[in-house]
C-alpha cells in the first residue's frame, strides 16, 4: 500500500456470525481532508471506523494508517477517537476527564488541557462535574478528550447526534480548521446536509461502499438536487440484479 495516503483499506470484511457488517471494502483517504462515511443506521459505519483504528480485527483484508499496518501500538498516540456513545467519567469534572485522556496518551501538560477545553468553548465549565452537564456540553467535553493529544488522524462517530444546530456549525467549523492544520478526519453521519461539509464522501449501504466522490460529483452522477436524493438513487442502483 502507498504511503501517500493517511489511510488505506483493501478488501476489508467483517462478519459477526451470519451478519456481514463490512463487505469487501476498499478505501483511500488523503492527508488533511475530512472524509465522510454517509449512510443509515446499521450500514456499517461504526464497524468500519473500529476496523480502521484496529479496535476490531477484520475477518479478511488489511488497512494502513499513516503508512503503518493496523493494528500498531505506535499509532495509538497519533489517533483521536470520539465514539457515538460518549466515553466520559460522569463523576469527574470536564478538566479531569480531559487531563485523564491526555495522560493516557502520554501527551499531558496543563496548557494543552486548557487549550483543548477552550477549543470546545468549555473554559467556564472546566470545573463542572460531567453528570451535571447538558447533552450538548457532554459532546463538547468528549471532543476535547479526542483532541487534547493533538492527533494526526481523528475518527468521529456521529459527533453531532443530539446537539443543537448552532453547536453543529461550531463543530464543523472547527473540523475545517483542523484540516487546515493538516489533520485528517474520518467522520460518520446519517445527516445528509453534513455531507456538504466533507471534502470527500463514501456512501455506505449494507456494509458496502456503493459510491464515492465529492458531494457535488455524487449529486451530478445521480442527477439529484440533494444528497438525500443521491443516496437513495445509489442505494436503489445497488439493489438491482447484476
Amino acid at each position: 500500500m502507498s504511503n501517500t495516503y493517511a489511510l488505506q483499506a483493501r478488501g476489508l470484511v467483517k462478519r459477526f456470525g451470519a451478519i456481514t457488517a463490512v463487505d469487501n471494502l476498499d478505501l483511500q483517504v488523503e492527508p488533511g481532508v475530512t472524509y465522510g462515511l454517509l449512510g443509515p443506521n446499521a450500514s456499517g459505519k461504526t464497524t468500519l471506523i473500529r476496523l480502521l483504528m484496529g479496535i476490531l480485527p477484520p475477518t479478511r483484508g488489511q488497512s494502513t494508517l499513516l503508512g503503518r499496518p493496523v493494528p500498531d501500538r505506535v499509532l495509538r498516540t497519533r489517533l483521536g477517537y470520539m465514539p457515538q456513545a460518549l466515553a466520559l467519567y460522569e463523576d469527574l469534572s470536564v478538566q479531569e476527564n480531559v487531563s485523564f485522556y491526555a495522560r493516557l496518551m502520554g501527551n499531558y501538560t496543563p496548557a494543552r488541557v486548557e487549550e483543548a477545553v477552550g477549543l470546545v468553548d468549555l473554559s467556564a465549565r472546566a470545573k463542572s462535574i460531567v453528570s451535571t452537564l447538558s447533552g450538548g456540553f457532554k459532546r463538547r467535553a468528549s471532543l476535547a478528550c479526542a483532541l487534547v493529544h493533538q492527533p494526526a488522524v481523528l475518527f468521529l462517530d456521529e459527533p453531532t447526534v443530539g446537539i443543537d444546530p448552532h453547536l453543529r456549525v461550531e463543530f464543523w467549523n472547527h473540523f475545517q480548521r483542523l484540516n487546515q492544520q493538516g489533520v485528517t478526519i474520518v467522520v460518520s453521519t446519517h445527516i445528509m446536509d453534513e455531507a456538504e461539509r466533507c471534502t470527500r464522501l463514501g456512501l455506505l449501504y449494507q456494509g458496502r461502499l456503493i459510491a464515492e466522490g465529492t458531494a457535488k460529483e455524487l449529486r451530478e452522477r445521480a442527477k439529484a438536487d440533494t444528497m438525500e436524493q443521491a443516496f437513495l438513487a445509489f442505494s436503489d442502483e445497488s439493489k438491482a440484479p447484476p
